[in-house]
């Protein structure tokens, strides 16, 4: 099997396995109950999930998305979640090791960190959007792991250049991220007498400044905003909401990290070459 074919299912298969351990902690973390223990179990009957029943998507197509117990319907939400996870680290890895050449164990690492990364994104937009709220263990927490992690990179790579920020980088956009959010909060707050944003935004864009720098705050936050807008604009219109109404902003700073990530050097290339 050549390498690229290995590290391509390597990186689907330990993507869905996330992606199956992101239904846990979406299902938990706003109820602050443990993602460790007790293991899964059906949320209708409450027995307990077998192994052979909890492979990712592919036990739902087998047992025809209904508990093996009490046959009761399991939501396409599970295996959905799977999928993306697992076409997420799948595109990562042939993002950061487009060559045999290219697998490095520096390209290796930055693929097992920005593959948890989004993860976190893909965790926390699910749970901002049913609860509105980001769960401090995909924020906040996050943040000393960002900084240590882009700190490891530099070490494995210390001649560069980074795929990631570096470890000075990383510090300074986790800091400016929280600072230049709150002070955006505190003054539509002076200005308007109410909370324009949620602290959970502050602590989540602290968090991607950890892992992206803060060369990514401006581009995530405009991505985040220009999504933001045209969504909310088409649900007042299609659905006749008030322009008072609450939308989450997590998931389109999520949505701001991916671009960044994936897309950012593509589309400033475009910008300068026009």
């Amino acid at each position: 099997m050549e390498l690229l074919t290995f590290l391509s299912i390597s990186a689907l298969s330990f993507g869905l396995c996330v992606g199956s351990f992101l239904n846990v902690c979406i299902a938990r973390m706003p109820h602050d109950r443990s993602v460790v223990s007790p293991g899964s179990s059906c949320p209708s009957c409450l027995n307990s999930i077998q192994p052979w029943d909890n492979i990712p998507v592919i036990s739902w197509i087998l047992l025809g998305a209904k508990c093996r117990s009490c046959k009761a319907k399991i939501s396409p939400l599970y295996p959905t979640i799977e999928l993306l996870m697992g076409l997420l680290a799948l595109l990562l890895m042939r993002f950061l090791v487009p060559t045999e050449l290219e697998a490095t164990p520096y390209a290796l690492a930055s693929w097992a960190i920005y593959t948890l990364f989004v993860a976190m994104l893909v965790g926390l937009s699910f749970i901002d959007l049913r609860w509105k709220m980001i769960p401090d263990q995909f924020s906040i927490y996050a943040i000393p792991f960002g900084i240590a992690a882009m700190f490891g990179l530099s070490q494995i790579n210390p001649s560069g250049p980074f795929i990631g920020p570096s470890p000075i980088e990383s510090l300074i956009g986790a800091v400016a991220g929280i600072l230049g959010l709150l002070a955006v909060i505190g003054t539509y707050w002076l200005i308007r007498r109410e909370e324009g944003m949620g602290m959970g935004d502050v602590k989540l864009l602290g968090m991607m400044g950890a892992f992206l720098g803060w060369q990514a705050l401006m581009p995530i936050v405009l991505v985040a905003s220009v999504t933001g807008s045209v969504i909310g604009i088409a649900l007042m219109i299609g659905q006749g909401r008030g322009f008072r109404s609450q939308l989450p902003f997590g998931p389109f700073l999520s949505l701001g990290a991916v671009v960044y990530l994936f897309f950012w050097p593509a589309i400033q290339q475009s910008l300068f070459a026009a």
